[in-house]
This record gives structure tokens, C-alpha cells and sequence, in this order.
């Protein structure tokens, strides 16, 4: 589908294994969380818009480069934020907003409790973090609400991502790019990813 990059690196597969593994303790989880988020934040960020600049070496000047925009990592409570630690060891200048969506289990529909983002959001590039695009809703929520915030220039970061969310998402927001570590084959008839790797966020805070 165009603009949906699922990630062909044979590392991130490995660690995508063992995390969908149901014996792997929730230190663990963590730990690969964090590992392929930062492997997916690098695919998502190889076209960043950059500005050059001189710089002075020990031996000489030469050229360099610089990001034209700040970054802001947007995690979904409460799973996203698994992902937020790993991309922050890869530019600790992001700045960080959040919003927290809670998924009805009788409607399966997207329900807002928190919401916490900076002003001028067409200054950033944005990163919208959810470990699970599922049904989709949250996702398309949760970029209503950057988008409503000024936000310009959005991408969506997920680990793994189901058939009938992608659709939903890009039925929404068509231009929007999503990089994620796989598709997976569909949703079950309670809205969870098959075989996806559970409930991330039970799993994350070992509950």
C-alpha cells in the first residue's frame, strides 16, 4: 500500500520474534520495545529535511548539515511510551507530547483522557509512537488531534500493524507515511491483532 514501509531488516525481525513470544518477561518486552522503535525512528527519518551549514574541523572547514525542524515524538498512552526511550537515546532534543486514548471494549472506539502538545506544531516534524495499529481508530484520533494542534508534517511509527487499520488510517489521512516492523494478517472479533504479540501495554507494565 503506498506510504506504509514495513521494515525488511532481518534484525528487526529477529527481535520482532522473540517480542511476540508470550514467554519473553516484561523486562524484555521492554528492552525490544525500545531497540526496534529506534530501528524504525532511523527508516522513518532518512528523508528529513535538513539545511546545510559550515563547520570547523581541527584541520579545516568543511560542510555539514543541520535539521530544518524540531523533532516532537507524540507517544499514544500507554504502550506508546515503551517506544519513547529508545528514539530519545537517538536524539535527546526531541521534544515530547502525549495523548492518551483508551479503547471502549464494548464499541472498540477510540475515548480521549489526556492531551498534552506544544503550541506551533507546524514548526515540527512530528512522530506519532503506537506500538499496535489495530482497528485503526485511536491512530485516526490521535492524528485528528495533531492535525487540529497545527501539525504539518506527521509520520506514524507502529511495530506491527494490521490490514484493516492501515485502510482506516489512510482512508483519513491519505498522505501520511507509517513505518513499521510487519504486517500482520488480520484482526480478531475483538479487535486485537492476529498473531500480532498481545496487549502491548499489559505486557510492557507486566499486567
Amino acid at each position: 500500500m503506498r506510504g506504509v514501509f514495513p521494515s525488511t531488516h532481518p534484525l528487526i525481525h529477529e527481535k520482532l520474534g522473540t517480542l511476540r513470544d508470550h514467554r519473553t518477561p516484561a523486562a524484555e518486552f521492554r528492552k525490544l520495545l525500545e531497540d526496534i522503535s529506534s530501528w524504525l525512528f532511523y527508516e522513518a527519518t532518512r528523508d528529513l529535511p535538513t539545511r546545510p551549514v559550515s563547520i570547523q574541523t581541527p584541520l579545516a572547514r568543511t560542510g555539514g548539515v543541520r535539521r530544518k525542524r524540531r523533532i516532537l515524538l507524540v507517544p499514544v498512552l500507554r504502550a506508546g511510551l515503551g517506544m519513547l526511550n529508545g528514539i530519545l537515546e537517538i536524539v535527546p532534543t526531541a521534544e515530547v507530547g502525549f495523548i492518551g486514548l483508551q479503547r471502549n471494549e464494548q464499541t472498540l472506539a477510540p475515548e480521549s483522557y489526556y492531551e498534552r502538545l506544544p503550541k506551533r506544531l507546524n514548526n515540527y516534524e512530528v512522530f506519532l509512537l503506537d506500538p499496535m495499529l489495530a482497528t485503526g481508530g485511536s491512530s485516526v484520533a490521535a492524528l485528528d488531534k495533531l492535525i487540529s494542534a497545527g501539525a504539518r508534517h506527521i509520520k506514524m511509527i507502529s511495530l506491527v500493524a494490521a490490514p484493516e487499520g492501515i485502510r482506516v488510517v489512510k482512508k483519513n489521512h491519505a498522505a501520511l507515511s507509517i513505518f513499521c516492523a510487519a504486517i500482520d494478517e488480520c484482526l480478531n472479533d475483538v479487535g486485537f491483532i492476529v498473531p500480532g504479540l498481545g496487549d502491548a501495554g499489559d505486557r510492557l507494565f507486566g499486567r
